[in-house]
């Protein structure tokens, strides 16, 4: 089948070369003159629109089950516009997420013990009286555990890195210092 096509396709181009053979004649030579004779001048007035800085837009966690928090910023002046955004990532998010997916697979004192990486949870599960698992152990026996190990316990607040909102919000403090610089362009 490919052997009549290759064929076909070089009958096509001899057949079109041969056409284009027949139907070249001379060309068609025209003379002609003209004379323009302007006196005055020309205004010309560009209308254009303003130029304008665009904020990149971050759709993150729409419906896309991201675990990611955008901000972005843009300003202009009448030289020079600029836009910048970035997206972080929300931790809180990544231990549910990895938490219900360990439960989902059966296991669930290792779920448990993710969600428990969390100092208020950790605080939580402790004061239910049903301590967080420590290194395998369970129930009573992790409680004494965390008595005997409490440098292995969750950080406090305070000390864990920062979450999502302290990034958006450290980002949009820097946006918001380039947006003041701008200005006072």
């Amino acid at each position: 089948m490919v052997g009549w096509l290759v064929i076909g396709l070089l009958l096509g181009g001899l057949l079109a070369i041969t056409a284009n053979w027949a139907y070249a004649a001379d060309p068609i030579v025209t003379e002609s003159t003209s004379t323009v004779t302007t006196n005055g001048s020309m205004t010309t007035t560009v209308k254009s629109p303003p130029p304008s800085a665009i904020a990149p837009q971050f759709s993150a966690g729409n419906g896309n089950d991201l675990c990611t928090v955008g901000a972005s910023g843009a300003v202009q002046t009448q030289i020079l516009g600029i836009s910048v955004g970035s997206t972080f990532t929300e931790e809180n998010c990544i231990r549910l997420k990895n938490a219900k997916t360990l439960y989902d697979m059966g296991m669930k004192v290792a779920a448990v013990s993710v969600m428990c990486q969390d100092k208020k949870v950790f605080n939580a599960m402790m004061m239910a009286g049903t301590p967080c698992p420590y290194d395998g152990l369970i129930g009573n026996e992790a409680k004494a555990a965390w008595k005997v190990h409490t440098a292995k316990e969750p950080p406090e607040d305070g000390k864990e890195e920062p979450n999502a909102e302290d990034k958006r919000n450290r980002a949009l403090g820097i946006i918001g210092t380039i947006v003041g610089g701008f200005l006072l362009f």
